[in-house]
């Protein structure tokens, strides 16, 4: 396996709902931070982060790597904590988007690249999305 150049994934959330604090989950477990906090007024919030890959001498994507990467390597994630669970002691949502990195194809990494993709940030019924949820429209190539 070869360590491929660092690229950034860039995720935005599509108008999460207002007055509720998100943050990006760097590390796992005990030793996890939330970083990037943000408090919604309505507005689109981006997450900016760089991560670096191994793959394949075929070229295949293998894993991705770095603190706020999670799961398994078949299983590869970025949690996004809500509410509480981003730091709001007074919030009512104790909540955690996983955003999975499955989607993202070797064709769209090469050096210095920025990989963005959008999620609602609001659900159906009208409270911060959670769980897993999928990108709008994928993955992109931004340069």
């Amino acid at each position: 396996m070869v360590l491929e150049p660092e690229l950034t994934l860039r995720i935005v959330l599509d108008r999460p709902p207002k007055g509720v604090d998100y943050g990006l989950q760097k590390g796992s477990g005990a030793q996890s931070e939330i970083v990037q906090k943000q408090r919604s007024v309505g507005d689109d919030q981006t997450f900016e982060f760089p991560v670096k890959f191994t793959a394949s001498r075929a070229g295949a994507m293998s894993t991705f790597l770095g603190p706020y990467i999670q799961g398994p390597p078949d299983q590869q994630m970025v949690y996004i904590d809500i509410g509480t669970y981003a730091g709001q002691a007074d919030s009512v949502w104790h909540r955690r988007l996983e955003i999975p990195l499955d989607g993202i194809t070797y064709d769209q990494i090469e050096p210095s690249v920025v990989l963005e993709a959008r999620f609602a940030g609001t659900g159906k019924d009208g409270k911060p999305s959670c769980s897993i949820v999928q990108p709008i429209g994928g993955w992109k190539v931004r340069r």
